[in-house]
């Protein structure tokens, strides 16, 4: 075997609370009817206990004491007297962590993996706590067989040669060897007297088959290695796979034999073939189980024809239970095999081997370094009701949560990692113990301890008084300001026992007015006292000695009950400073009526409830200053403008009467009217008066008076220039006239010349003489005799 060394320290960050870390339902509290103060601080972290003896209203039930806190405080109960205990977190030990010192050799004892190194958790809350990486990790190497008879050559001096390598990246370093084949019984091996001395062929010197035998025990004697692998002799087997899960089990499991000390450990399993695994032990008629156990006997397994092959969950579990990370150095024809393997047993690697084992070290280092690399988090088992989540900080910042929370990948020595551990629990156990979990890296042996401690009593349960006066002549415990009834009894002072309940006779109490509804519909009769139902929300609740009253079935306004600005009391609204009415709807508030001129709704209405009411008709809006049929500023102030500057218009008479009511200031030209923005409520004016002239005007009001400013001279349109127009007018019926005479003219030359052209064309075209009639015709017609004139002939 080969060990090599090295240490990992990484902080670790716990977090813990009772129940639940995640939101609670704001109903959780009310729903869970806790009867004590204990119950109700299980039921959530953020559940608190009301003590306050005067707390309960008429007609509530015990169980209203348990809300969340901020809901207890809103309903009355003193901030002083509420039990929400929190937990806690000691720590037992807190041995700083050991940092490697170059060139300083370091022992396992001298170096601290993991900071603080136990913890006692009072749950129901938590604390964060811390673990760095240092150098320390060990390795062990086991082979050889009759299939790799090539291989010992390449080994002998791998002691010496692997111890230089390692040297350099670790302080500490011991190397051991083992060696397997396989079981010693058919049809594993030949069990004919000769082959059971030499397995080989007859020109071979093997040694006798075995399982397995540990040749060296851990040390650090390089050369002693070297001596002892040089003295080797191969063996061999007749299956092809072979017995190494035997072998990786003893070595695991026996430790004091092996070596192993109190570090971290990594095994190195060096093969060429492929493994047997549980279940084939009944090829040779071997049918137990592997125990799990250490049957090592003068260094050589001495059970391995009585106990079957591990299976490989048993392996994965030893191999976890001692910190032994593994390596398998296997050839190319098993990789597949193998790899697969590796992804069934947390914290192995696969590495290559050449045909001939020459690349042992180089894949020793290779695989060293990648599971280094590498830092999972594993925890023991948990005990009933508590769970246990990681979030993991690697390097450059990076958090994962989940399975992915548990490790960090790619780190190197130096490097810092960190993980948050929330620890939670469901409720108190029956037993009500403490329980103890411990939290380690995968491959390491250093841990952290934790001590749960539950919280399951509020702490004045320490103080209640048994058979106390206050619950009905003693059938309870007075404690948190309410009574725990003894067994049998119910009600808020025990005052009823189970077989009272539900009577005629207690029954009657519990009618409002002689009615027929026990508890108006909303409630229980116990013990002749209504307790009221709960509701789903814990902000409405049912109250009163016959749960007559509420506090959510009041009017509402805007979908908001009493408007959203007072409360609900037994059904009526409550309302708050400045509103009014049955939904606390009515706003006694003027501010929003108030008109831009300052005035409550510009003096045309009443603010009812904070809206204004227009009493004149005509106007309209929010604060009655839309005037839809109204004439505006300009055209309502026109008259009294022009009376007053130019004494003119339809008020000229009576101006003084009826127009003295602003101040009038003239100007000479419009650039010197106020410009906008330059008073307040300020009105630019253009209005035209009788003569068709305009006059310009500005109308502003405030600081109760009205300040007209008016342009002195108005705007007239100059009179028409007579003679151009008349002039104009001549000229255009004149060439009018000209124009049309000349288009006739033109019009009547088209004509002419047209007609002649006809005339000219009709005379061409006759073919009659002048002296002829052509309508003559001549009555004689004259024909020629065809036979007259033929000279001789006969008849």
């Amino acid at each position: 075997c080969v060990c090599v060394c090295m240490y990992v320290c990484i902080y670790i960050y716990i977090y813990a609370c009772m129940h639940a870390c995640s939101e609670l339902d704001g109903n959780d509290c009310t729903k869970a009817s806790a009867q004590s103060c204990g119950e109700c601080i299980q039921v959530g972290e953020k559940c608190g206990w009301c003590t306050f003896e005067n707390f309960l209203k008429q007609g509530e039930s015990k169980s209203t004491r348990c809300d969340e806190v901020e809901a207890l405080i809103k309903k009355g109960c003193p901030n002083g007297t509420i039990e929400n205990p929190r937990g806690s977190v000691t720590v037992n030990q807190n041995k700083p962590v050991t940092n490697r010192k170059k060139d300083v050799a370091q022992t396992a004892d001298q170096i601290t993996q993991i900071q603080p190194q136990k913890l006692t958790l009072n749950l129901r809350a938590g604390k964060l706590i811390k673990f760095i990486k240092v150098d320390y990790y060990p390795v062990a190497y086991s082979q050889l067989y009759f299939s790799m008879k090539d291989d010992l050559e390449n080994v002998k001096n791998l002691g010496t040669d692997l111890m230089k390598e390692m040297q350099t990246i670790t302080s500490d370093f011991r190397i051991g060897f083992g060696s397997f084949v396989e079981k010693t019984v058919m049809p594993y091996i030949s069990t004919t007297p000769a082959k059971l001395l030499n397995p080989c062929t007859a020109d071979q010197n093997c040694t006798s088959p075995f399982s397995y035998k540990n040749v060296l025990k851990l040390t650090k004697n390089g050369a002693e290695f070297n001596k002892l692998v040089s003295k080797q002799q191969i063996s061999g087997n007749l299956d092809s796979p072979e017995g190494g899960f035997d072998a990786i089990m003893q070595v695991a499991v026996c430790g004091e034999q092996i070596g192993w000390r109190n570090v971290t450990r990594l095994l190195v399993f060096s093969t060429d073939a492929g493994f047997h695994f549980a279940g084939d032990g009944k090829l040779g008629g071997i049918v137990l189980p592997n125990d799990g156990k250490c049957h090592l006997k003068d260094n050589m397994y001495t059970m391995s024809h009585y106990y079957d092959y591990p299976s490989i969950a048993h392996l994965v579990q030893k191999l976890s239970d001692n910190n032994i990370q593994t390596i398998f150095a296997v050839t190319e024809e098993f990789q597949s095999v193998y790899k697969e393997l590796k992804n069934l047993i947390p914290k192995s690697a696969v590495g290559t081997l050449s045909s001939n084992s020459s690349n042992v070290i180089k894949l020793i280092i290779d695989a060293y370094n990648s599971l280094s690399s590498e830092v999972i988090l594993e925890n023991s088992k948990l005990p009933e009701g508590v769970s246990i989540s990681y979030v993991s900080h690697c390097k450059n910042g990076v958090s994962e949560t989940g399975d992915n929370g548990r490790k960090c990948s790619n780190i190197s020595i130096g490097d810092e990692v960190s993980f948050d551990v929330a620890i939670t629990a469901k409720g108190c156990p029956s037993h009500g113990k403490s329980e103890t979990i411990k939290i380690k890296p995968l491959g390491f042996n250093e841990e952290v301890v934790i001590v749960l401690n539950f919280i399951c009593e509020c702490e004045c349960h320490d103080n209640g008084v048994a058979n106390s006066d206050k619950c009905h002549f003693g059938n309870g415990t007075f404690e948190c300001g309410a009574c725990r009834c003894n067994e049998g009894r119910i009600g808020r002072v025990c005052e009823c026992s189970k077989d009272d309940v539900r009577t005629e006779d207690l029954d009657a109490n519990c009618r409002m007015d002689n009615g027929t509804d026990i508890c108006s519909n909303n409630g229980d009769c116990i013990c002749g006292t209504c307790e009221c139902k709960k509701r789903d929300n814990p902000e409405e609740r049912y109250e009163g000695k016959f749960c007559e009253c509420d506090n959510f079935n009041c009017d509402r306004s805007n979908n908001k009950l009493c408007g959203g600005h007072g409360q609900c009391v037994c059904r009526v609204c409550v309302c708050d400073t400045n509103y009014t009415g049955s939904a606390c709807d009515c706003s006694l508030d003027t501010q929003s009526c108030v008109a831009s001129n300052g005035q409550i709704c510009n003096g045309r209405g009443t603010c009812e409830c904070g809206v204004c009411k227009c009493t004149d008709q005509k106007f309209q809006g929010p604060t009655c200053e839309i005037c839809p049929t109204c004439p505006g500023v300009c055209t309502e102030h026109k008259a009294c403008v022009q009376c007053r500057a130019f004494q003119t218009g339809e008020f000229k008479d009576t101006c003084q009467e009826k127009c003295s009511y602003f101040n009038l200031a003239i100007v000479d030209k419009k650039e010197d009217l106020p410009q906008p923005n330059s008073q307040p409520y300020l009105t630019h004016c253009k209005e035209r008066d009788a003569n068709d002239c305009w006059f310009f005007f500005t109308y502003s009001t405030g600081n109760d008076t009205v300040q007209v400013y008016v342009v002195k001279d108005p705007e007239c349109p100059a009179g028409p220039d007579i003679i151009p127009i008349v002039a104009g007018l001549v000229a255009g019926i004149v060439l009018i006239g000209l124009a049309l005479l000349l288009i006739w003219k033109l019009l009547m030359i088209i004509h002419d010349r047209r007609e002649f052209a006809k005339f000219e064309k009709e005379k061409m075209n006759a073919k009659w003489d002048a002296q002829e009639n052509p309508i003559y015709k001549s009555p004689i017609n004259k024909f020629q005799n065809p036979s007259y004139g033929r000279k001789g002939g006969a008849l």
